[in-house]
């Protein structure tokens, strides 16, 4: 790969990739690009851009400026088992959003026997009668395919564009009264482990919240993610690479594991590499107002 731009905001992602090949002939592929996954039992927290239940995010691809065709491949997981045969079985979706969405009480009771056996549902609680109440708890994972030939004479330009699935939070737990509180403290070094999380940045949570135990100002937080590491299926490292997060608004922090990208002198949120090779994906978490 010669180069990859990735601009990654909570509206929009786009990438940029020129490939070419260093052989003597052709080279014909099954390209995958793969979407994040889906935890399904953090359904809540999560705002799906479409509700089309198969391409959730609009995704669109083009090859050398023109649109061209893909498939995409849904596959639901409990754990390391694959699930999705079970719920063809049933009738059901890998992903349940817009027309296909359903809820669990309206299921048979054999439907629902054969979903909470193999971990697909989880009880949350009961309702006023003290029957059970069931939520979805799979895992969805998606990938984009296409077919392409990589000539030899010359290079090839691949371009996605999708809106992505943001994860959200009414509150946040880096706000000082939580992230001091005991109880929290396990999911607070979660936070700044999967985030890289800096105590400047924590900082400027204080100065947007309000920095006392009793800080009320209403701030929020968004996730989004990107597939990197696993979708590095080319040869070598990527020659040129190049990661712009759109610029937050007022009173919006963000914060990421850069690793060996390195910021552009300004102090904008752009980050480059030369002969780069991706070690994880990419975990966006955006703090503030919104």
């Amino acid at each position: 790969m010669k180069s990859e731009l990735l601009q990654i905001s909570l509206a929009r992602v786009s990438v940029r990739y020129e490939f070419a090949n260093n052989g003597t002939a052709p080279v014909p592929l099954t390209i995958a690009f793969p979407l994040p996954d889906i935890d399904l039992s953090e359904g809540q927290n999560i705002a799906f851009p479409s509700s089309d239940p198969v391409n959730f995010v609009d995704f669109a691809t083009k090859i050398d400026g023109v649109p061209t065709t893909f498939k995409i491949d849904q596959r639901a997981f409990v754990g390391k088992d694959d699930v999705t045969s079970l719920l063809k079985e049933l009738n059901l979706p890998v992903l349940p959003i817009g027309a296909r969405q359903f809820r669990t009480q309206d299921l048979t009771e054999a439907t629902r026997s054969k979903l909470v056996n193999r971990g697909l549902l989880m009880q949350m609680g009961s309702d006023e009668r003290g029957r059970p109440l069931y939520e979805t708890a799979w895992l969805v994972k998606t990938a984009v395919l296409r077919e392409q030939e990589f000539p030899t004479n010359r290079s090839v330009t691949v371009e996605h564009v999708y809106r992505p699935s943001v994860g959200s939070n009414s509150d946040t737990i880096l706000r000082k009264g939580l992230r001091q509180n005991k109880a929290m403290s396990n999911e607070f070094e979660r936070y700044r482990k999967e985030y890289c999380v800096t105590d400047a940045f924590l900082s400027q949570v204080d100065k947007i919240a309000g920095g006392g135990q009793a800080s009320k100002a209403p701030i929020q937080e968004r996730r989004v993610s990107y597939v990197l590491k696993t979708g590095a299926n080319w040869a070598g490292p990527i020659k040129n690479f190049r990661l712009v997060i759109d610029k937050p608004a007022k009173d919006q922090l963000v914060s990421f594991c850069a690793g060996n990208l390195k910021q552009s002198p300004d102090g904008a949120l752009d980050f480059s590499a030369a002969d780069f090779v991706p070690d994880r994906d990419i975990k966006l978490l955006f703090v503030g107002r919104f």
